[in-house]
């Protein structure tokens, strides 16, 4: 922060987009964040026009904090979040996944309840959550197979580590950054179990969700999440 800069002037959050090659969805969350007050920061990767989208949006709000950190190599979703959070300016962070399936307005909600939390996490599977687009019948058992998993391993008691929509303290993720190792898929669970481990209050919160389809985890990436989490607990 520069000299004379004071706290006052730092938004009153920033909110972290992984975008991987998501020009054909990124419309979705761009209708949504037209009032926006803190600061938006899409982390875009691939070779699409999901940058040149984003730009064009912003070009059009300029009231609202849009940044667009184009990289052309692949950070995975846990490296573009990483590097989000080492770019975010606010005292309260959070990551969501591009297609909206969190949408916007929930992720705001989210933020309200660090009140009385560290961090913040959104779950499809507590009660009073409301899956309003189910993913069929495979993938949510899978779903519950790796949960089931990531309890035993970790001794993470959350229903819901996946959920793409989680908000944090901006000291929380600064106390467990440099110790982070994961930057695919498997980042959510090892971010969690860092903070738990160092003492942080999590709450998980249900959210409502809808399946936007396509998703980004295909059929190897269940295999390698599991192999990074098992090097990760049992590695020295």
């Amino acid at each position: 922060m520069a000299p004379g800069d004071s706290c006052a002037t730092l938004p009153p959050y920033t909110l972290i987009i992984p975008a991987y090659n998501e020009e054909d969805r990124i419309a979705r969350l761009l209708s949504q964040i037209g009032d926006a007050k803190g600061e938006i920061l899409f982390v875009c990767e691939g070779g699409d026009s999901t940058p040149d989208r984003v730009a064009e949006f912003s070009r059009s709000h300029p009231d609202v904090s849009i940044r667009c950190d184009r990289r052309n190599g692949r950070l995975g979703k846990g490296g573009a979040i990483l590097e989000g959070m080492r770019q975010a300016r606010s005292s309260l962070v959070g990551y969501m996944d591009a297609d909206a399936s969190t949408s916007f307005p929930q992720m705001l909600a989210l933020f309200s309840h660090l009140d009385g939390a560290d961090v913040v996490i959104g779950s499809r599977w507590v009660e009073g959550s409301i899956l309003e687009t189910q993913q069929d019948f495979v993938r949510r058992l899978e779903s519950r197979i790796f949960n089931g998993l990531i309890r035993i391993l970790f001794n993470l008691p959350y229903k819901d580590t996946q959920c793409g929509a989680k908000v944090f303290k901006k000291a929380v993720i600064d106390a467990v950054i440099e110790d982070m190792v994961s930057t695919g898929f498997e980042f959510d669970v090892e971010l969690l179990w860092r903070i738990r481990n160092a003492g942080f209050r999590i709450r998980e919160h249900p959210i409502s969700w809808n399946n936007m389809g396509n998703s980004r985890v295909k059929g190897g990436d269940a295999g390698r999440m599991l192999r990074g989490l098992l090097k990760l607990r049992f590695s020295r």
